[in-house]
């Protein structure tokens, strides 16, 4: 019997309907031929808890710090006994094993930790299916490989599982305890994840909670030439007072020239056109999704995801949707029209879309090197009812089906137009933007851009027509909200202060992944750290003071993003587990020396923020631990 182990059900049952001839239902299982397919519950397995280790570690204690397990234990779930005997019961049958498993880092730790854990020692294939559809899955069943290629893979998913188990069960414990001791009734979770994405919310509330406007002062111009009308702004020169960014800070030369401008004329010194063509937005990886998603129809981070899961999973629409990848493979060109007439054809908005495709066009976008063990999002083909979905999830699918019909559309031409002007000595400039051809640009709603100007000849006259001083003040930043703190994750190395770290990070960005950045959010929301206020994300007081209260590093980016580098080196170029987990030991010491509940009584007294509502968090009570339930750190797709 050939034994393929699907990482849930779904993908079982898609997997069993692309074999020749008819399931049959079995335990646990599904039976076509020769072949069963069985199914894992997302994590079957999770790191056993402290006290698998030694019973003592039950109980909460400073003293017990840090827990460095000598050999890795894993064990069960609660609710996934059930199929792990199954599969058990499987293997004892089985003369080969395809591993099934999501394609990602996790997906391949899932599958394989099962089949290890369970002792099975013969060959094992891999299996790796990114589309639903019954031919996809016929296509990816005729080119199984070895599972041993994935070896890095797994080698870092099972790294990053025990590196997030040491680091959080460390630092939960040892601040939770300094919390009880400075009067916090409570947990007080750590992730090396989560805290990061933590501080960058408690930094951007205290900026601005602390901002304080000022004013700055601009003049401009309405000028009439020889061929319309046009307005031009004051450049003042270094003789003004300026701030850093060239803005006027005293109000009284601006309203001097003012006064001097209306008739007076003067002349186009400078003119400098310049053509641009930009190519159509990519098709999406799942944080770009989940940005627009957010931008767009106001939907959360967690549930553009689950709105993703249904249209991959239960309406197979679409294709793979937690992958962090923006290119299509090449051999998918071919079929590109085929695809999207499917997905168009029962909607009004996107039949209109299709029709002002040209698929004779290739973009950059389909792109082997650029794909790894997944693609960006696309629509299967399937024909869609859009009438069987709810709003939200047909304006997804519209979107997702929208950046790849924009593959077929020509690039947007623009003209843009700088023009400097001297009046009464004084330098003026105005710009604009003439589109040359909309290319893309109508199938997505973005900003107006600069109008276009009048036909401009340099070394023409002008005349000042009105003038006028607009007073403003410097804003603070935004607060964060999904889309934006989603960004924020993607591109982390704009909030890295140290120019070579940043360097480093611009190459290997990101805080969290693809499938773990929208559960970190709510995470953060669940544990009274954050809360939502209308689409902005406002840290709580119970979140600013453990950031407070934290050595700066574990509230910062930089640890974390580098720890996705050193695992991304060891899954993709087999560099060993161990030097890292030595180094994170080492640096585990010198955090836990820093607890200190002096510091966590001064944190939670002077704490500024939102108030937070009783946080539901989940796990299981300890004997001899915090009186709220404590989440021990759990190998899922969260961190």
């Amino acid at each position: 019997m050939r034994l393929i182990i699907a990482e849930k059900p779904s993908l079982a049952r898609a997997i069993a309907e692309a074999l020749p001839g008819a399931p049959r239902r079995d335990d646990g299982a599904l039976v076509v031929g020769d072949t069963t397919v069985t199914w894992c519950l997302g994590h079957l397995l999770e790191q056993a808890p402290p006290d698998a280790y030694d019973p003592a570690l039950k109980q909460w204690r400073l003293d017990h710090l840090p827990i460095l397990p000598s050999r890795w234990k894993l064990m069960p779930r609660p609710k996934a006994r059930g199929q792990l005997a199954v599969i058990r019961r499987l293997l004892k049958s089985a003369r080969e094993v395809v591993h099934a498993g999501d394609p990602d880092r996790e997906g391949q730790l899932l599958v394989q930790e099962v089949i290890e854990h369970l002792g099975w020692k013969g060959p094992v294939s891999r299996l790796l299916v990114s589309d639903l559809n019954r031919p996809a899955v016929q296509r990816a069943l005729a080119r199984l490989e070895d599972n041993g290629r994935f070896e890095p893979l797994y080698r870092a998913a099972q790294c990053r599982a025990r590196a997030d188990w040491l680091y959080g069960i460390n630092l939960t414990r040892a601040w939770t305890l300094i919390g009880r001791q400075a009067g916090h009734d409570g947990v007080l979770s750590v992730g090396r994840v989560q805290t990061p994405v933590l501080g960058l919310v408690v930094r951007r509330d205290a900026e601005i909670r602390d901002f304080v406007p000022k004013p700055f002062f601009v003049l401009w111009a309405d000028l009439a030439v020889a061929q319309g009308r046009l307005r031009a702004w004051w450049v003042p020169g270094e003789t003004h007072p300026l701030d850093d960014q060239g803005r006027l800070l005293a109000r009284e030369p601006a309203a001097a020239l003012a006064e001097r401008l209306p008739g007076a004329e003067g002349r186009l010194t400078a003119l400098e056109s310049r053509d641009k063509r930009q190519a159509a937005p990519l098709p999406y990886a799942l944080s770009a999704l989940q940005v627009d998603a957010a931008r767009r129809y106001g939907l959360s981070a967690k549930v553009t995801l689950d709105i993703c899961q249904r249209l991959y999973e239960r309406h197979q629409l679409i294709t793979y949707p937690r992958s962090d990848c923006r290119y299509l493979p090449e051999e998918h060109f071919a079929a590109a029209r085929a695809t999207l007439e499917g997905a168009c054809r029962q909607d009004e908005t996107l039949r209109g879309w299709l029709a002002g495709a040209d698929f004779s066009r290739r973009s950059r976008a389909w792109d082997d090197r650029k794909v790894g063990a997944h693609h960006a999002l696309a629509p299967t083909g399937k024909p869609a009812d859009l009438t069987r979905l709810d709003k939200a999830e047909a304006d997804v699918f519209r979107l997702i089906v929208r950046n790849v019909l924009a593959q077929f559309y020509p690039a947007l031409s623009t003209r843009e137009v700088k023009a400097e002007f001297t009046i009464v000595g004084e330098c003026f400039r105005a710009r604009g933007q003439e589109i040359l051809d909309p290319g893309w640009k109508p199938l997505f709603t973005t900003r107006d851009e600069a109008p276009p100007l009048p036909a401009l000849t340099e070394g023409e006259a002008c005349r000042v027509q009105e003038a006028g001083v607009e007073d403003r003040e410097t804003r603070p930043p935004e607060p964060f909200t999904d889309a934006s703190l989603i960004k924020a994750m993607m591109n982390i190395a704009r909030y890295v202060e140290d120019p070579a770290v940043r360097r480093t990070l611009r190459e290997h960005d990101g805080l969290g992944t693809e499938a773990t950045r929208a559960g970190i959010i709510e995470t953060l929301v669940e544990r009274g750290y954050l809360v939502r206020q209308a689409k902005a994300l406002r840290a709580t007081r119970l979140g600013s003071a453990l950031i407070a209260s934290l050595p700066e590093a574990v509230g910062r980016p930089e640890r974390t993003a580098l720890w996705e580098q050193r695992l991304g080196a060891i899954a993709e170029q087999g560099d060993a587990p161990a030097p890292f987990l030595a180094a994170l030991i080492e640096d585990l010491h010198g955090l836990l020396a820093a607890a200190d509940a002096g510091r966590m009584r001064e944190a939670l007294h002077g704490a500024r923020g939102e108030q937070a509502p009783t946080p539901r968090v989940s796990g299981n009570k300890r004997r001899g631990g915090p009186r709220r339930k404590a989440a021990t750190p759990r190998r899922t797709r969260r961190s």
